[in-house]
């Protein structure tokens, strides 16, 4: 490899800030600010979603039907749908 044009592939902590989950991962993401992890001392990266706060991978993912929409559509096209998935 050629020298001095590669990022800088280091272990990096990442911590998801709305559940305080951290795992540390290698990156090559520039931060400015470290943290003791471990006993060791990171680059630190915040991040907003992970696999433990994510809705999908925790199990608590909702579908939210506001004012009853789903149902007005299929009021209004249900019909019209059932006879276009019949042909």
């Amino acid at each position: 490899m050629k020298e001095n044009i590669h990022p800088n592939y280091r272990e990096v902590l990442f911590v998801d800030v709305s559940c305080d989950f951290k795992f540390v991962t290698r990156s090559t993401i520039q931060t400015r600010e470290t943290m003791e992890y471990n006993g060791k001392e990171y680059p630190l990266a915040k991040i907003e979603v992970s696999s433990e706060s994510h809705p999908f991978y925790t199990g608590t993912q909702k579908i939210m039907d506001t004012a009853g929409r789903v149902e007005k559509f299929r009021q209004k096209f249900g019909s019209k749908l059932g006879k276009a998935a019949a042909k």
